[in-house]
């Protein structure tokens, strides 16, 4: 029943928002102050322009993990009307060039899995210790079986 509400909220949020993943956890400080480790970002994809300071979560070819930084530049080609946006991490030094697919100096629109329109702070912990601490998750899975295992009808 858990596992099916889960499911039903997920596709859910998918309708609303118009994302395949609508919901990412912040998983380094490179967002400080604004957004820090644990952080979880609602996410929404629509046809508007991204502009400059806008938050998006995006994915770089050859990594499996979304990076969630600000827009700090658009250009758009006028002859084609693709744009190409340029990130940084506000905590970071230097643009995102560096974390960019070899080669690659700007992400194009199929890179951007969304925008971040609200947060829950710290609420991601839980997926960020589950991860790193794998023994934590075999114990919550052992503990919800033990109590299904357990209940009664």
């Amino acid at each position: 029943m858990i596992v099916t509400s889960a499911l039903i909220v997920w596709k859910g949020l998918t309708c609303v928002t118009g994302n395949e993943s609508p919901v990412v956890v912040v998983l380094s400080g490179s967002m400080e102050p604004g957004f820090k480790r644990g952080d979880i970002l609602f996410l929404q994809m629509n046809k508007d322009p991204i502009r400059v300071g806008e938050i998006v979560v995006f994915n770089v070819d050859g990594r499996d993990i979304p990076i969630v930084h600000r827009v700090i530049k658009v250009h758009e080609r006028h002859n084609t009307g693709e744009i190409q946006i340029l990130t940084k991490g506000d905590n970071n030094g230097e643009d995102d060039r560096v974390l960019y697919a070899h080669g690659q100096l700007w992400l194009e629109q199929h890179h951007i899995m969304g925008r971040a329109v609200g947060f829950l702070p710290y609420v991601g912990w839980v997926t960020i210790i589950m991860t790193e601490k794998p023994i934590f998750k075999y114990l919550v899975i052992g503990a919800l079986g033990l109590l299904i295992i357990t209940s009664k009808e």
